[in-house]
């Protein structure tokens, strides 16, 4: 793991991410080939982590019930490390009708 010149921005940016419901879940070189996986519990819910086959990490609330399919939940790499956003409302679908005009324009 490589730590950014600018320290400040590292914390601030950890701070943010604890902040807004993003909780660290391990380093990226876990899981460094196609294919690869790991499972962690986050606050009782089953939480898988894998690195795809187009090499994308992604993340998946799997549910108890029977047959149901993972749900994708919101995941990100930062300086190494992976964060997931289990906040419900992160997840739904905002439809907005509202147009903006540049300020330029």
């Amino acid at each position: 793991m490589t730590i950014p010149p600018d320290d400040r921005v590292f914390r601030r940016e950890m701070a943010s991410a604890y902040r807004s419901g993003w909780h660290f879940i391990d380093l990226v070189t876990a899981i460094p080939h196609r294919g690869d996986s790991l499972m962690v519990t986050l606050f009782g819910e089953p939480i898988v982590v894998a690195r795809e086959e187009d090499e994308d990490v992604r993340a998946y609330r799997c549910l108890r019930r029977p047959r149901g399919a993972p749900q994708p939940v919101r995941c990100a790499i930062r300086y190494g490390m992976i964060f997931v956003n289990l906040d419900a409302r992160d997840h739904q679908l905002v439809e907005t009708d509202t147009t903006a005009t540049p300020r330029s324009a």
